[in-house]
Order: C-alpha cells, then structure tokens, then sequence
C-alpha cells in the first residue's frame, strides 16, 4: 500500500467518525440552509427540518360539521399570516373529529391563496426541543405554523414545562413569525386524575395544580370538537363520494355507512373516511390525485 492509499484510507475513517459524532451531537441548524419546503417534520435525532415533499391533507371543503371551528382557526391563520395579531390554539376534543384534518387543511387553503406559511410538525416526544425550534424559526424570514398532534402529558411528565417556556416566550416574547396549534383529547391537556392528585398531595391544593392546569391558558384560542350527529356523518361520506366520483349506484350507501359506524362504535370523520376507503376498494376507485 503507497503512502497515497494511506492517507485515504485514513481520510476514510476519519470522516466515518465525523459522521458518527454528528449522529451523537448534531450541530445546531443554520437558518440558511434550510430547504425551500412548504412543509417540515422536526427530526430530533439530526436536530434538522426534514422537507416534506407532499402534505397528507383533506381540502377544507371536505370537513363537514365543524364550520364554526373551521371559521374561527382560518380567521386565526389569515390574521397571523398577514402580520396581525393571532393567538396559539388549542384544538380539544373527541378522537377522530376532525382535529389535525382542520390544521393541515387550513395551512393548504392558506397557501393556496398565495400566501406564504410553512407548516412545521412537532412530535409529541420531541416537545422539549420546542423551544429551541422557535428560536430557530424567529432568525428566518418566513412565517412557521408549529404544529404538534395529540398532545398530551401524563403523570411523572415534566415536559409540560418546555412547552409552557416556549408559549410565554421568556423575556423575548414568542416570535412574531411564529403561531403554534395543537390538537389534544384533553381540554386540559392532562388526565383528570393527575389534577386531582396534585390537588390532595399540595401543601396549598390551588398551588398544587397551578402551573400544570395554566398550561392550557397559554392558548389564547380553545376550539371544541365534539361528537357529531348521524345526518352530519351522511354528509361527510356524501361528499367524499361525490368529490371523489365512486360509483354506489349498487350500493346502499346510508345503510352500509349506519353499520360501519355500528360496528365501530362511534361517528366521526375518521370513521366516515375509514368507510370511503373501503367503499373505493370495492368500486375500484382512486382516491390519488384528486385531494
């Protein structure tokens, strides 16, 4: 072996141990880099913003029974995006209602329009990096949704605090060119039971639950979903249908529609798309590219 292959081969290792301590101990992101991308997954592992190259979204005309939820959130983003005030929103309620559905649908009907906003998903188990992220997004001249699915803390769950660190902003304030919504089965944003044993074991009960309860106060916008009513699931399943062209000339439609809400125990429009799914499976039709 040459001197030559030498260095090259040590060159080599060297640069499999760069890449394993950049694994370990990822250098923060720097704003200039990031990819032009409508939409972003925060990776925790690379301490990165992963480009998404197609959101999975609904169009907005597709969610039925949540009109007043639809107008208060757009009315929300449209003022944020536009440079006016704009409060964080709390999206609470009963699974499968139409949650997330309505935050990637906004942002969509948002830049549709030709605004610019990207869309910034956080997972819940990466919810301490959240206030570092929106330190990083406030040095990019763009305006980020920050949006974090099913966000919920149980008890012993101390990261409440990084998100309550993140909404007050410290002395900075939260950044002007970011908004953050999240969805959450819990009004509260945890188990009733947590409360209540923070309440018993406090020296001073209203104390005791005080900076676990105001979390949710940090949203200045709370928006309800609730259960919706069976002439409301038609609708939704009708419209899927019509948007999406499926032949049911030899299907009964409303009748099938009852007993696979039936069978699940529950109507929302999880369980409505879940039905259209199938319904397209057996009329061989697409449901690709016409979203």
């Amino acid at each position: 072996m040459t001197n030559t292959d030498s260095d090259t081969e040590f060159l080599r290792h060297l640069a499999r141990i760069a890449d394993a301590l950049e694994k370990f101990s990822p250098t923060d992101p720097v704003p200039a880099d990031l990819p032009d991308a409508d939409a972003y997954v925060w990776n925790h592992a690379r301490r990165r913003m992963m480009p998404v190259n197609k959101v999975n979204r609904i169009d907005l005309r597709l969610l039925c029974g949540v009109d007043q939820q639809r107008d208060m959130l757009l009315s929300n983003t449209i003022a944020f995006v536009r440079g006016f005030a704009a409060n964080n929103a709390l999206l609470w309620g009963a699974r499968g209602t139409g949650k997330s559905s309505l935050v990637k649908a906004i942002h969509g009907t948002v830049t549709s329009r030709g605004m610019d906003c990207a869309l910034v998903e956080i997972h819940r188990e990466d919810i301490n990096d959240l206030p570092f992220l929106m330190s990083y997004l406030s040095q990019i001249d763009r305006r980020f949704i920050v949006y974090t699915d099913d966000l919920t803390f149980d008890q012993g769950d101390n990261s409440y605090k990084s998100l309550k660190a993140a909404l007050d902003g410290g002395v900075e304030g939260r950044p002007d060119n970011v908004i953050f919504y999240a969805t959450s089965n819990r009004r509260h944003l945890m188990p009733r039971q947590m409360i209540e044993n923070e309440r018993s074991t406090a020296i001073n009960p209203s104390e005791g639950v005080e900076e676990s309860v105001s979390l949710s106060d940090r949203f200045g916008l709370w928006i309800g979903f609730h259960s919706i009513d069976q002439e409301t699931y038609f609708d939704i399943i009708e419209g899927y249908i019509a948007h999406f062209n499926i032949n049911t000339s030899k299907v009964d439609v409303r009748r099938e529609a009852l007993a696979w809400s039936m069978e699940r125990g529950a109507r929302s429009g999880r369980v409505a798309w879940q039905f259209i799914i199938d319904l397209a499976a057996r009329t061989e039709t697409s449901l690709t590219g016409k979203g």
